[in-house]
């Protein structure tokens, strides 16, 4: 029998709901400040130019300046992969900071801004990876030779993950039935788009400390960073608040924070400096560019025997997280296709565009949509159904992966088979499944197509986490986390937690905002890590705190051992004898108990996503209508049920399957503006347009914590947008060959002429 909960898997409502629904939520631009400046950023219009002459003598004469920062007299700041100064002689995309400006208004700021005079000489620019590692192409660093960023990333360890090399490719395509080479690129760079823009308030109160007010994903995460960016001697304390969604991209916004601090630091005030919209999507970080030219090997009965290829990731000018990204892909590529040889070399090139950075599905996502078709083509070769190769190649209890940190980790969760089951059951894949590049349906001119896609990941367990549960003499219980909420209610789920552990009402559980100054270490949810790693520390906290409760009541009931004690509503009682009982109040006295929970790395768990998806071409028009998504996956057990929906829900936008149909960022060849840098141009899908989603969620017990719960939200985007070009090639009977599926990309598939006569 199903073990029965209090609140776990129960429908609550968000600690935080009503707060975000009447707009009570303090976000970073309803913050007031005393003697607030606000801090506005100068651009290059170049993708590439040495700035010869910055004049800012009239700007710093506007009445209300208080301070111009740029190359001349910044702080000697540098971070990132090669390491890159906040400000630098060079600029290296169209949008790169030249000057920033602290002014009493943002009317003066940009008035200041616009009145500072830069001289540039024009330097050539690359946009193209594979232009950027051919010989004589322009090159953004003197001492990286081709474009390409070393190998390796020392946040991951000296052994960090930064190829698949195992086996023998060349025996595996021996044993082969089918070998298939392939090139796939998901380079069209898609923007995650949170609501809320990058931004930051910086107060530099004395020479050697900082305080800052962030919009950020990983609020002790980001003390971590600026703390390495301003040097050992300043003490950096940060606090989050809402953060209005970030979907990875607000984990890694250490330059707009430092504009903050460069400015507070000039100026002895506090300033902000929030990105516009323009900013967000032109000058943030993107999604980094994928293409794979690849070899891959299969038997008859779907075996997988090689993968060999070059994986070409295309990084902007620079990065903080794409190495990283690189080693969590090799794994998430091993998740998902067991294979015993395998020879993918990966390189990171730098071209004259935006920085990469987080994107929710990180790493695996780019890597496996260039990969999947190129597997789609063996399995067609095969006559084979993908499901059921798919469901084959995920990895099982008793396999393994390397992971992130180039360590081998024996496989110990569950075998998600029976979940893909019931999606496909739910779906009626068999039932739809006609053949590869064979339509489900024909209504006239329009093509109906399925397809199919499946990621899994094992940064369910990554980095540490600790927390503190304290229970105060008043029978009140607040938790101490530097837990981030971005949009996923997983601050209510820590709060729900802590309750169920403790037996108490909800309302008497409380959660500290996250601080550095005041809460323990915790890096920030990434990765899917807040149900598996944060929340282990929070209920390894609240079962330490109810055992010192107990050691406190034993000896007023008379009992020699905590083992024979129970707790409810604020009374612990003797099992045997429940009369016997006493007020927490009463144990306690006028005493604070304190409990600690820790979480360390966690490799050998993964989660998986397989999602379904149905959609209808019009060989005509070449538009494309997405008509149904079903995602099935195994939670081990549900904490939070409208969270997970809203989670899978989000398959869709925020570079998840709209990636494969209509959003991505249209960056000029010519220019390297992005021409799309607006809510207009950039195409996203609205509330009245969304398909049918249904979501088939298994609760088989995983070996995590507790609640033997795993998190599935950040993989949720992942397995749609292969999926849909393997729907789409289906729908129209020929391979689409790129990302997102436009209209014009299936009429030239097709051989239509575009355009007119």
């Amino acid at each position: 029998m199903a073990e029965q909960y209090r609140y776990i898997g129960r429908r609550v409502p968000r600690r935080d709901a009503t707060d975000v629904v009447t707009g009570a939520s303090d976000f970073l631009t309803d913050l007031k400040f005393p003697h607030l400046l606000h801090g506005k950023v100068l651009r290059s219009p170049h993708p590439h130019a040495i700035i010869k002459k910055i004049d800012t003598t009239k700007a710093l004469k506007t009445k209300g300046v208080k301070a111009i920062v740029t190359h001349e007299n910044a702080p000697d700041w540098k971070l990132g992969n090669p390491p890159i100064p906040l400000f630098d002689k060079r600029v290296r995309y169209v949008g790169d900071a030249v000057a920033i400006v602290a002014a009493e208004t943002e009317r003066i700021a940009e008035t200041a801004r616009d009145l500072i005079k830069v001289e540039y000489e024009i330097l050539p620019a690359v946009f193209d990876d594979y232009e950027a590692m051919k010989p004589g192409a322009p090159q953004l660093y003197d001492d990286l030779p081709g474009n390409i960023l070393p190998a390796g990333d020392r946040v991951m360890g000296p052994t960090c993950a930064v190829e698949i090399v195992m086996g023998d490719c060349a025996k595996g395509f021996a044993e082969a039935d089918a070998v298939v080479e392939g090139h796939y690129g998901y380079d069209s760079i898609p923007n995650p788009i949170p609501m809320e823009s990058p931004a930051a308030v910086a107060h530099w109160r004395e020479p050697d400390s900082v305080t800052l007010w962030i919009s950020n994903q990983a609020v002790w995460g980001a003390k971590s960073i600026l703390s390495k960016v301003f040097g050992p001697t300043v003490r950096v304390r940060t606090i989050g608040g809402a953060c209005g969604g970030s979907f990875g991209s607000k984990v890694m916004s250490w330059q707009v924070q430092c504009y903050a601090a460069a400015l507070s630091k000039a100026t002895g005030q506090p300033v902000r400096v929030a990105f516009s919209k323009g900013e967000h999507i032109g000058c943030f970080v993107l999604r980094p560019a994928t293409r794979f030219d690849a070899k891959v090997g299969m038997k008859k009965d779907g075996t997988v025997t090689a993968v060999e290829g070059d994986w070409i990731v295309g990084t902007g000018y620079y990065s903080m997280t794409t190495q990283s990204q690189v080693a969590v892909g090799c794994g998430e590529a091993m998740i998902a296709i067991r294979c015993e040889n395998w020879n993918v070399k990966p390189k990171v090139v730098c071209t004259n565009r935006n920085a990469s950075g987080i994107v929710r599905g990180f790493g695996g996502q780019e890597l496996k949509c260039a990969f999947f078709p190129i597997l789609s083509m063996a399995m067609a070769e095969l006559s084979l159904d993908p499901f059921e190769v798919l469901k084959k190649n995920f990895v099982k209890p008793g396999g393994g992966y390397f992971w992130r940190d180039g360590v081998w980790y024996d496989y110990r969760g569950i075998d998600f088979s029976s979940a893909m089951d019931r999606g496909a059951e739910a779906f009626g894949w068999k039932e739809k499944w006609k053949y590869w590049l064979k339509p489900t349906a024909v209504k006239g001119t329009k093509r109906v197509g399925i397809g199919i896609g499946v990621h899994g990941n094992a940064d369910i367990g990554e980095d540490f986490s600790e927390a503190l549960v304290r229970l105060d003499h008043d029978g009140t219980v607040m938790i101490h986390s530097c837990l981030a909420e971005h949009g996923t209610g997983q601050r209510s789920n820590a709060i729900k937690c802590v309750a169920e552990v403790l037996q108490l009402p909800l309302e008497l559980v409380s959660m500290t905002p996250g601080d550095s100054l005041v809460t323990p270490l915790e890096w920030g949810p990434a990765g899917s890590r807040g149900t598996y790693a944060i929340l282990s520390a929070v209920i390894n906290a609240a079962e330490d705190v109810k055992k010192k409760l107990f050691e406190r009541a034993a000896p007023k009931l008379g009992v020699g051992s905590i083992a024979d004690l129970d707790t409810a509503d604020g009374i612990v009682w003797v099992k045997s004898d429940p009369k016997r009982r006493i007020a927490w109040k009463k144990a306690l006295g006028l005493r604070t108990l304190i409990g600690s929970g820790r979480f360390d790395p966690d490799y050998s768990l993964a989660n998986c996503v397989m999602s379904f998806v149905e959609l209808q071409i019009d060989i005509e028009t070449g538009k494309l209508d997405l008509i149904r998504v079903v995602n099935a996956t195994d939670v081990g057990k549900v904490i939070d049920p409208q969270g997970l929906e809203g989670q899978l829900n989000g398959c869709l936008g925020t570079a998840g399957i709209d990636s494969a149909i209509f959003e991505e960022t249209i960056v000029d060849p010519t220019t390297g503006r992005i021409l799309n840098a607006n809510m207009i141009d950039y195409k996203w899908r609205t509330t009245a347009e969304l398909p049918a989603i249904e979501n088939v969620v298994s609760e088989t017990p995983i070996p995590s914590h507790r609640y033997h719960a795993v998190g599935v939200g950040e993989i949720a985007t992942s397995p749609g947008p292969s999926a849909v070009l393997m729907a789409a090639s289906n729908a129209v009977g020929v391979w689409m060959e790129s990302y997102p599926v436009t209209p014009e990309k299936v009429l030239r598939a097709l051989g239509k002429t575009i355009g007119r006569k």
